[in-house]
């Protein structure tokens, strides 16, 4: 997901659909580019995309995060990009592309849930609002939008059962949008302090163990039934990261997290 200022509001490739404007698309195992959109990826995962896929799989986020992707930390970005591992072989499929499909199909990743759509998500900076925008961009081999299969942005995100990547996404791209000027100083984008943010967004299950066994309890206060919920609840242990990163990186006042 792109966050985009009102002044970039072209800065995705690909035709605007605007809210109630349909367009066509469909995509079977009976049609010749099958599976094609799944090789050759730069695919971005976002923090839900790793809890999903990490829980489907059976393996920890630390795990995941080895055996799975590459983080990438670019020049003169301040937050490393987590991207999807393809295979080395001929073609570089997905890791997870099998002869019948997508072996991860209910938990696969939000870009793959929107394709071929893609989202950004535009910020109002004299509102302070943020606001979904969608831009139909198959690729030139795509045969789906050949099909009869007509949809609007909302039954299509309805269909794919994207509207709660969308919103977890949101949160993430959000704070992500801090991390355009240098948030470290003089200990750079390689730190300590970094590690400990990566962790919060992508390993949470590192950060589970970090919130509990260690001496985090003891310099934040947090309740006990949000204690409590953070043992079992993935989700809200995610939430509750980026809540924390915010605090912990810049300062953002939190009303759930306070230094004894």
């Amino acid at each position: 997901m792109k966050y985009l200022d009102e002044s970039d509001q072209h800065a995705l490739p690909g035709r605007p659909i605007a809210p109630g404007e349909t367009f066509t698309f469909h995509c079977h195992p009976g049609i010749a580019c099958f599976n094609q959109c799944c090789r050759h990826l730069n695919l971005f995962l976002y923090p839900y995309d790793v809890l999903r896929l990490s829980r489907t799989l059976a393996v920890s986020t630390d795990q995941f995060i080895d055996t799975y992707v590459d983080v990438v930390l670019r020049q003169d970005h301040y937050f490393p990009e987590v991207l999807l591992r393809m295979h080395e072989t001929q073609g570089h499929p997905c890791v997870f592309l099998t002869e019948t499909g997508c072996a991860v199909y209910s938990d696969r990743p939000h870009t793959c849930r929107l394709f071929p759509m893609e989202q950004g998500a535009r910020f109002d900076a004299a509102t302070g609002r943020t606001s979904p925008v969608y831009f139909f961009r198959p690729p030139e081999f795509c045969l789906g939008p050949h099909e009869v299969k007509q949809w609007t942005v909302q039954s299509y995100t309805e269909d794919q059962a994207a509207r709660h990547y969308y919103d977890m996404t949101l949160h993430w791209a959000a704070l992500r949008r801090r991390f355009a000027s240098d948030p470290w100083g003089l200990e750079g984008p390689e730190g300590s302090r970094a590690r400990m943010a990566f962790m919060a967004a992508y390993n949470l299950d590192r950060f589970r163990q970090f919130v509990f066994q260690s001496s985090f309890l003891k310099r934040y206060r947090i309740k006990k039934p949000l204690k409590m919920k953070l043992q079992r609840d993935d989700e809200a242990l995610l939430m509750f990261g980026f809540e924390w990163i915010g605090l912990f990186v810049w300062g953002i006042p939190s009303k759930r997290i306070s230094m004894r």
